[in-house]
Order: structure tokens, then C-alpha cells, then sequence
């Protein structure tokens, strides 16, 4: 039990999961959401209660939590119904790279894990600082597309594109990363994507498995340098969309290694 009274905390997203057993509370967590991928062993550690999105309300009260833990818009609705069955609710919304990072020590302070918390986001920030001092010797810069849906085009989020330029590369969609929502990141005509040029693709279909060879064969897009060169990867949405630590461990990382790669074709 910690200080805060808080023993049963049933998390909505994988992000929460995966902070709260980084903080080493995973004894707190009573429930997990479905979509959860980190650690593996969560999955059969702990019930599952929700999906993303829509959850039965049912489920997760059945679980007895003292604390839920959302994230974003898309579960504003569910977390008011909750707040209206008298659960206590904390809904975090970070769409940057300073927002995961408070987030953490947020999560650490609910469960009193203050010292864990802290040592987690100056481990998290020296990773960052390592990449970006890597990345600051580069004297050409890689214009990167990223492509978070394929149906409609939907560009990076907000961390996303903060991760693109410390990594060494510029987002092509700098100014649609701005905008938290997925809807206001469609990009209506393909065509712009050819305009913008980008040296390297890296597609994210969250949910499903980015096939390459389709985003090569779209109409004008050869012209592409990222197409011509062969600079079109995946970089798999575990590892880079949900808003917790593995973004920064993994999908920075995947990120910084395309970049590194790229320069090394083109020094």
C-alpha cells in the first residue's frame, strides 16, 4: 500500500502499464487494458479489462480499482462514466516529448515512487541527450515522412516529430504534428507527399502490419527520393505510439539508427 492509499489501479492504456512497472508498483496495478505490450509479461500477469477506445464499464469496475488511469480524448467518455460511478480518475493527455516525461514523474508521485520516478526520466533524458548529441555533427539533414495511417494519410504526432529532429532529421509534416488529433493530420491529397520530398518514409500503421511495397507503388510516388533510394522502413507502432518510455527507448532509437543510416549513404 503506499502512502496515498492508492492499492488497486486499473490502467486504460499500455503506457501506464509499462511506466508503472518501470516504477517497480506493478503490485498496484489491478487491471490492464487490452492493447497493453509492455512488459510481455503483463499480458499474463494481469486481467485484462478494456480496449482503447470503448471499454464495458462493467469490466472495469469489477476489478475494484481505487484509481483509474486514462489517456486522451478518446477516453474522456469513458473515464466520466467512471468518475460518475465514484471512481477516482486521472486522465493524462501528453501529445510531446516533455509531456511523456511529465507524465512519468506524475504517475510516480500518485504512487508515491517519487526517487524511481525521477531516476526513470533522467535514465529517459540522457538517452535523449546522447542521440541529439550525436545527431548535432550532421551537416545535412534527411527530410522524414512519417505515416501513422495509411486510410486516410495521417502524419506523426506531436512526439513523433520532436523525436524526428532530435534524431537529425526534419519532419516533412512539421505542421500538422501541432495538432493532438489524428483528424487534423490527414493529409487529403497524396500528392503533397511527392511535393515535400521527404529523403526517408517510415510508416506506423497503429494495428496493423506497414507494408512497404504499397507505399511504393503509389501513383507519382517513385519520384520520391525516400522510394528511389530505398529509404522506406517500418518502425513498429508498439515502439513509438503509445506515449510512455519505449517511445524514447525504442522508437527514438529505431529512429536515430534510419537517420544514421541515411547519412551514411549520403556523407
Amino acid at each position: 500500500m503506499t502512502a496515498s492509499g492508492y492499492r488497486r489501479i486499473a490502467c486504460l492504456s499500455t503506457e501506464a502499464v509499462e511506466t508503472l512497472y518501470a516504477l517497480g508498483a506493478e503490485d498496484l496495478i489491478a487491471g490492464i487494458s487490452g492493447f497493453t505490450t509492455r512488459p510481455a509479461r503483463a499480458r499474463s500477469e494481469k486481467p485484462k479489462i478494456s480496449g482503447f477506445s470503448s471499454s464495458k464499464i462493467e469490466r472495469i469496475l469489477a476489478v475494484r480499482p481505487d484509481l483509474v488511469i486514462g489517456f486522451s480524448n478518446m477516453q474522456a467518455d469513458i473515464c466520466r462514466d467512471l468518475a460518475a460511478a465514484g471512481i477516482e480518475v486521472h486522465l493524462f493527455n501528453q501529445r510531446d516529448l516533455a509531456g511523456i516525461l511529465r507524465m512519468v514523474r506524475t504517475l510516480a508521485l500518485l504512487v508515491e515512487r517519487r526517487d524511481q520516478g525521477e531516476r526513470l526520466v533522467n535514465h529517459l533524458q540522457a538517452h535523449i541527450d546522447a542521440i541529439r548529441q550525436r545527431s548535432a555533427g550532421y551537416t545535412v539533414r534527411p527530410r522524414i515522412y512519417f505515416e501513422e495511417w495509411n486510410e486516410p494519410l495521417i502524419s506523426g504526432i506531436g512526439w513523433v516529430s520532436d523525436m524526428i529532429g532530435i534524431a537529425g532529421g526534419d519532419d516533412a509534416f512539421a505542421d500538422l504534428a501541432q495538432h493532438p488529433g489524428a483528424r487534423e493530420r490527414i493529409i487529403a491529397d497524396p500528392e503533397e507527399v511527392v511535393r515535400r520530398a521527404p529523403d526517408i518514409i517510415i510508416g506506423s500503421w497503429c494495428g496493423k502490419k506497414f507494408r512497404p511495397e504499397t507505399v511504393c507503388g503509389r501513383t507519382g510516388w517513385d519520384a520520391i527520393p525516400a522510394v528511389r533510394d530505398g529509404m522506406v522502413h517500418e518502425i513498429k507502432s508498439a515502439d513509438i505510439l503509445s506515449p510512455g518510455p519505449a517511445a524514447i527507448t525504442e522508437g527514438l532509437t529505431r529512429l536515430a539508427a534510419l537517420v544514421a543510416r541515411w547519412q551514411e549513404q549520403h556523407a
